[in-house]
């Protein structure tokens, strides 16, 4: 995901704290559920998790984008409509919800906090899933 899907704060937790949640944890935390994204305390974006590892995402304030996941490798990927490259995670506990490191970023970078939220608003077209 181009950095445009789930980065979180973790504030909790040292890095070598957190051990990584399964793919089949991970399904069962979020589906049916919206989760939000933030970094450095600001939510940036929201994700719903349907049956059948369907996504939408939606930056704040901007339109959704509908997806998928998958697991590769022990990481939970990301393809979106409008981003055909997988964007992989790999997601730990963190408290109530969880904290997300992305595959790309260099050693010693600050993960992301997710956590569950108020049902997704689309702007734009398909306003509301």
């Amino acid at each position: 995901m181009h950095r445009c899907f789930p980065l979180f704060l973790a504030l909790a937790l040292p890095a070598s704290a957190a051990e990584p949640v399964g793919v089949a944890e991970f399904e069962a935390f979020a589906t049916g559920k919206t989760l939000s994204y933030a970094v450095g305390g600001t939510v940036y974006g929201a994700e719903q998790y349907l049956p059948g590892r369907r996504v939408v995402w939606a930056f704040k304030g901007q339109q959704c984008r509908k997806g998928f996941w998958y697991e590769e490798a022990g990481q939970v990927c990301f393809v979106y409509e409008d981003a055909p490259a997988a964007q992989c995670w790999t997601f730990s506990r963190d408290g109530d919800g969880l904290q997300a490191r992305f595959s790309g970023d260099p050693e010693g970078a600050e993960p992301a906090r997710v956590q569950e939220a108020d049902p997704l608003t689309c702007a734009g077209p398909d306003l509301g899933v």
